[in-house]
């Protein structure tokens, strides 16, 4: 079980990469630690305009290090800590990652009055992913795609995403 002050540590982390990225440029005002009782694994700070990459969040970014650095996509064991509620990417990777833990700072109302908004894709997510305006989902050839899935269920050993 974690104390409050190692949280308060490694949470001030989280916050020094945040604020350090204000510095370097390479990103939003985000910052990420993932760690476990062993210690720290991976710092990470927001990517965005570095990496010209709409996903290079502090924690996908994180995650990404962490994955690399265990040579593994399972961070079963490991707790997230970021300076900000993750937004629907982030959660869904973090959820994808198995992480049960996330400690965050900042929220989602925070990153809205400093000009992120989350708060639309939230909404289109709650909307049945129907609001045309932010994103027109359309199916198409299901028929020529399932073929992949049909063959995977088949297979006698899997490996699960």
């Amino acid at each position: 079980m974690e104390t409050i002050n190692r949280i308060d540590q490694l949470m001030s982390l989280a916050a020094k990469e945040a604020e350090d990225n204000l510095k370097t440029g390479d990103g939003g005002p985000f910052g990420a630690v993932i760690a476990n009782d062993q210690g720290i694994l991976v710092k990470a700070h927001n990517q965005v305009l570095k990496n010209q990459d709409p996903t290079a969040h502090a924690e996908i970014t994180a995650i990404r290090k962490a994955t690399q650095k265990l040579g593994s996509y399972d961070l079963s064991g490991y707790t997230l800590y970021t300076s900000c509620y993750p937004c629907p990417m982030c959660l869904g990777a973090i959820i994808w990652s198995n992480i049960k833990i996330v400690y965050y700072g900042n929220m989602a109302k925070d990153a809205a009055k400093i000009g992120f908004r989350d708060d639309y894709i939230y909404d289109f997510i709650k909307g049945d992913g129907h609001d045309k305006e932010v994103l027109d989902l359309k199916p198409s050839n299901r028929s020529q795609t399932i073929k992949a899935f049909d063959k995977f269920e088949k297979q006698q050993t899997k490996t699960m995403y």
